[in-house]
């Protein structure tokens, strides 16, 4: 049996998938979690072969729990399915040590056979999204650019962010015009949309 952990923060969605999978006959779902926090603590109880986290979830999303499953349960597989088909997270979510990235409507026996696959040694990609991540190239920002376009994201003022970062107001303009020009945008806003549409926040 291929010993599954679910991950979904919608407990409709998350009822549904474990209801799927249990009817496939070589796969158990031997936990749920709500969060990505919980996710964590619920592989790091059971043991499974297969973590399948969603993508955004509360407290800890889906790429933060799955490098902490990378790191504290290292024989666990993690799978990454998401409605949200952006190829940041596509980069994100490789480098957080995910093996697999799926969006949510695939068919289900598409989701049966990629666990069936990942638990077998390979990497499963949504070819649509592989080739998306290839044309969209590495994300342009650095650390810094993305955390005041984040900070900037609620119509925040240049001081808020200023005081939000512990920032001057001088390197907060530096850092928004910077990231303006990275993603081609006319304004802050533009380039909050910009990043956020690509998966680079």
């Amino acid at each position: 049996m291929i010993r599954v952990v679910l991950a979904e923060d919608q407990g409709m969605v998350r009822g549904a998938l474990a209801s799927l999978l249990g009817l496939e006959p070589d796969i158990e779902v031997v936990g749920e979690a709500a969060n990505g926090e919980e996710a964590v603590a619920v592989v790091l109880r059971q043991g499974p072969d297969i973590a399948l986290l969603d993508i955004e979830m509360p407290v800890l999303d889906g790429i933060g729990a799955a490098a902490r499953i990378a790191a504290e349960a290292p024989g666990c597989r993690v799978m990454i399915l998401t409605t949200f088909g952006r190829p940041g997270y596509l980069r994100n979510a490789m480098e957080a040590g995910a093996v697999a990235f799926l969006v949510k409507d695939s068919p289900a026996r598409d989701l049966a056979a990629a666990i069936r696959r990942v638990h077998a040694g390979e990497r499963v990609i949504d070819p649509a999204l592989a080739a998306a991540a290839l044309s969209a190239g590495p994300n342009p920002l650095s650390v810094r650019e993305r955390d005041v376009l984040a900070a900037a994201a609620d119509g925040s003022t240049i001081g808020d962010i200023a005081r939000k970062l512990h920032l001057s107001e001088g390197t907060v303009r530096n850092y928004l015009s910077s990231a303006i020009q990275k993603t081609h945008a006319r304004n802050r806003i533009a380039a909050v949309q910009r990043a956020q549409s690509q998966g680079w926040l």
